[in-house]
Order: C-alpha cells, then sequence, then structure tokens
C-alpha cells in the first residue's frame, strides 16, 4: 500500500503542478491596468470646431480711380454699412444683412438684404432689394451701378 500511496501521492503532486502551469500560462498578456501601458493605445485625436470668419471692422476700396473718392465699409457680426467718401463728404450708399458661414469657410457668397428704414432717406443709396457680396482671399467684393455704369468694387480690410 505504501507504493500505491507513493504513486497517488505522485500524481497528484504532478496534476497539480500541471495545473497551476496551465493557468500560469493562460494569464492575459495585457496589463490588469489599462494607464499602465499608455504606450500601445494611438491617442484620440480631438477635432476642433471650425471658428466662422470674423469680417468685423472697418474695410476700404483698393481699386478705386482717384485717392480721394472711394467706398468704404463698416461691418458688424450682423450688419454692413457701405459709404461712398470723398474729400468732405460721405454718404451712405448700402446698408445690410452679413451670412457667414458657421463651418469656418474662408470663401464664400452671400446675399445682403437692404436696411430700407437707412437706405430709402439717402441720396446715394442703393434702391435693391438685395446685394451679393463675395469673400475670398482675404478681399470682400461686390457691384456697383451709378450713372448707368456697372463695376466691382474691391475692398480690403484695414
Amino acid at each position: 500500500m505504501n507504493i500505491t500511496t507513493g504513486k497517488t501521492a505522485a500524481a497528484i503532486a504532478l496534476l497539480a503542478l500541471i495545473g497551476f502551469g496551465t493557468v500560469a500560462c493562460s494569464a492575459p498578456a495585457e496589463p490588469a491596468d489599462p494607464k499602465a501601458d499608455s504606450s500601445s493605445a494611438a491617442p484620440e485625436e480631438v477635432e476642433e470646431a471650425p471658428e466662422p470668419v470674423d469680417l468685423s471692422g472697418e474695410w476700404k476700396q483698393t481699386n478705386s480711380n482717384d485717392a480721394e473718392s472711394f467706398q468704404s465699409a463698416t461691418i458688424t457680426a450682423d450688419t454692413i454699412e457701405i459709404f461712398w467718401n470723398a474729400p468732405d463728404t460721405k454718404s451712405l450708399y448700402w446698408a445690410g444683412t452679413i451670412e457667414v458661414p458657421a463651418d469656418g469657410s474662408t470663401s464664400f457668397v452671400w446675399d445682403s438684404v437692404n436696411d430700407k428704414t437707412k437706405t430709402d432717406t439717402a441720396l446715394l443709396a442703393s434702391g435693391d432689394d438685395t446685394k451679393t457680396f463675395t469673400f475670398e482671399n482675404g478681399e470682400l467684393s461686390y457691384e456697383v451701378t451709378a450713372l448707368g455704369t456697372t463695376m466691382t468694387v474691391r475692398l480690403a480690410q484695414e
């Protein structure tokens, strides 16, 4: 019986060692704490929402034929006012709306709606209901018709 008991004890010991070895080999390859091995994880890219273009401020005509006679504009967050400028005079030409795309576009076109409460009483103001403006490469442009002649006015921010 001693031999059988010895064989049984040896078999139990062998099974126990095999059992521990199997458990040790089946341990997870990744660390239990995900913060412990941050080098293997790809960093998450945070995508910031683009800011709309800010047209606010003073603008001046860049393609005038006379340095003393030109158009200028004052732009706020949602309005534009354009003036005829000459020595000793400044007359309203346009008062209307601004529509800047929220997606951060740096080139766009919008139709400004005339604020007739301002332009109806201005002698040199446009009587159009809307005016199409283009913003491209930092330049604001639109068409002006006066005395039967149409030209594209180009403004740069001062």
